[in-house]
């Protein structure tokens, strides 16, 4: 008998004569049944159909739901702190102040999802689909956002890398380093620096940068330049 119980007063929500907890969630949700407030720290659900699950508030820390779809699920205030959701299909869903501090999204489907006010400090969000996604208010700092589609995004108010966003920042694919443009920085790949930072390097200081920058620098530096600074006026408008 497995039986899933509430984090925090300890109550039995549901039990199922199974074997493990994953075929206990699994039948949980067959049921229609509420999960919200589960303790299911460590939990392997990869590959699982969780579409429309209710886990608002549970405690998630450290469990896999890599490849699951969980698209229109609630997951609003649950706690996934290094958990791994890489691959899965999260759109549509409910994840308003979420704690996804340190977890692995590269390649997760997060388009048309709430996220405002969520923790994302950390995370692994390379080549993730945030199509759409509202990350205001969010916590971004120190995240990989390489690659990641940002389209149609709103960051107003979201902290990327030390930096309060106040306009929606620019993200660029295609070119050799990954560019994303924010109210005052540029990120290049690797490397990010102020908007006047760029503008007033020196040849010399770009070629120490990478092989192949002085090359890409020499033919992009001005588009990017000028991308910049239509960013920042954006800012100034708006203020």
């Amino acid at each position: 008998m497995i039986s899933i119980k509430h984090r925090f007063s300890g109550a039995t929500l549901c039990e199922f004569d199974v074997e493990t907890v994953k075929e206990a969630v699994l039948l949980a949700i067959k049921k229609c049944s509420d999960l919200s407030g589960s303790d299911l720290r460590g939990i392997n659900l990869s590959g699982s159909d969780l579409r429309g699950i209710n886990l608002s508030g549970s405690d998630l820390r450290g469990s896999d739901l890599s490849g699951s779809d969980l698209s229109g699920s609630n997951l609003s205030y649950s706690n996934l702190s290094g958990s791994n959701l890489s691959y899965s299909d999260l759109s549509g869903s409910d994840l308003r102040g979420i704690n996804l501090s340190y977890s692995n999204l590269r390649y997760s489907d997060l388009s048309y999802s709430n996220l405002r006010y969520s923790d994302l400090s950390g995370s692994n969000l390379r080549g993730s689909n945030l199509r759409y996604s509202d990350l205001s208010g969010s916590n971004l700092s120190y995240s990989n956002l390489r690659g990641s589609d940002l389209s149609g995004s709103s960051l107003r108010g979201s902290n990327i890398e030390g930096e309060k966003i106040t306009i929606n920042p620019l993200s660029i694919s295609g070119l050799r380093y990954w560019c994303l443009i924010t109210d005052g920085f540029m990120r290049l790949g690797c490397k990010r620096f102020s908007h006047s930072e760029w503008s007033a390097f020196s040849n010399e200081h770009i070629e120490e940068m990478d092989t192949h920058a002085l090359e890409f620098w020499s033919q992009w530096k001005e588009p990017l330049l000028s991308m910049c600074a239509t960013h920042a006026n954006k800012k100034i408008e708006e203020v």
